[in-house]
């Protein structure tokens, strides 16, 4: 019995420092450039800047990955998904730990705050074949859905904003969010696992799904759903899709990366491919000074700007802003921001901060985690007011601005 509570008091004690540790900010040297990385050959006119580091968390003791960020306007707590299949929660303003909401079995694939009329909630969808919510006040599981297969992606959306879409092996699952019936179980559609399901921002009964099969396919989720009558269109990417989005002003293109680290843009509504970038990697390599383009995290798209930019990184965990350029010879252009010296590792995910409505949060750019466990903070506007030419001024401009947002490797 002795023993016993020795072992109880150890862990305890365990427990408290870890979660002291995590609320501690570590201080990195922002190590700013505000030079030029080098001098320009006049083919590649690189003239992008560095960003600063502000802070950095480290959310583990232990090799545990940092899988994806997520926030929203109306709560000013960041969740992030990690490897351990947590869930767990900073405050942005001070980087202290809140707590973690736990449950799932297998890894989480996709986590969000879009759930309908409930700021509180974060979603997240696993392996194992569920989609839970959780009370970011409490940090308890609220409701769960559940499917016979892993899922990847989800997304709310439709004509009323009830319905919840994801995606699972070879399928595409509907359910009404409000009383969690399932509605329809498209599987004639995919010949794979369908890795990413969204909902067109501006025509919420639109329904984009994208596979491994290089099969990207657009419904209609209006009335009662069969595939005979509501699958609408199918895009051939001809390879396994990793990651979409949307673009353009109305949100009428989107863009796809692809697991081998493709680049490609495409008109959803007419059908037509505009872009496709094979080498993108060695594409982005030669825009900027830095070691080798190896991966793709993300894109992001600013809507006030009309402007798309691929992000890339390095082993290292160096990631830049490439600008897509549709239609122009050189399709990827020189990178307009770096952030570098925060991670050492993968980049995993990038969540800008225009996105979080932080309030005193002004002048931070965004933050990232990766496979070294860490949650980056960087610094923008307060570095930009000294010297507005460190970074593009769209790049800048959308710091103040609604955005919208690395894919989860499959």
């Amino acid at each position: 019995m002795e023993g016993g509570g020795q072992d109880t008091a150890a862990m305890a004690m365990e427990m408290e420092v870890e979660a002291e540790a995590e609320a501690v900010l570590c201080a990195v040297p922002s190590s700013l450039s505000l030079s030029n990385s080098s001098t320009p050959s006049p083919s590649s006119s690189i003239s992008s800047r560095r960003l600063g580091l502000k802070n950095s968390i480290q959310t583990n003791f232990g090799d545990d990955y940092v899988f994806q960020i997520a926030s929203c306007q109306e709560n000013t707590t960041l969740a992030v998904s990690l490897s351990t299949n947590a869930l767990k929660f900073y405050c942005p303003a001070t980087g202290q730990y809140l707590g973690e909401c736990t449950g799932h079995s297998g890894t989480i694939h996709e986590i969000s705050f879009s759930a309908p009329s409930s700021p509180q909630v974060v979603c997240s969808c696993s392996s194992d074949g569920t989609i839970r919510a959780w009370d970011t006040r409490s940090f308890k599981q609220i409701s769960v859905l559940r499917a016979s297969h892993e899922l990847f992606s989800f997304s709310f959306g439709g004509s009323n904003g009830n319905l919840i879409a994801a995606g699972s092996n070879c399928q595409v699952l509907l359910w009404d969010w409000r009383n969690s019936k399932q509605l329809a179980c498209l599987e004639e559609s995919h010949m794979d696992d369908v890795t990413q399901v969204k909902f067109a921002p501006h025509q919420h009964n639109k329904l984009i799904s994208a596979a491994v099969d290089g099969l990207i396919c657009v419904f209609d989720t209006d009335g009662d759903m069969n595939e005979d009558n509501h699958l609408l269109s199918v895009l051939n990417v001809e390879t396994s899709v990793a990651k979409v989005g949307f673009f353009g002003n109305t949100y009428q293109k989107l863009w796809c990366l692809t697991h081998i680290e493709t680049l490609s843009t495409w008109d959803w509504n007419d059908g037509s491919r505009e872009l496709n970038i094979e080498e993108a990697r060695s594409l982005a390599t030669d825009r900027w000074n830095l070691d080798h383009v190896d991966y793709f995290v993300d894109c992001h798209y600013s809507l006030p700007d009309d402007k798309l930019w691929v992000i890339g990184g390095t082993t290292a965990g160096t990631i830049g802003y490439f600008p897509v350029r549709t239609g122009l010879e050189e399709a990827i252009g020189s990178a307009e921001a770096i952030l570098e010296g925060g991670h050492t590792d993968v980049v995993r995910t990038i969540y800008p901060a225009a996105s979080t409505h932080l309030g005193q949060n002004r002048g931070i750019f965004g933050w990232t985690g990766g496979e070294d466990g860490r949650l980056c903070c960087w610094r923008s506007d307060e570095i930009a007011e000294i010297n507005k030419s460190w970074i593009s001024s769209s790049l800048v401009s959308r710091v103040q601005k609604k955005t919208r947002n690395r894919h989860l490797p499959y």
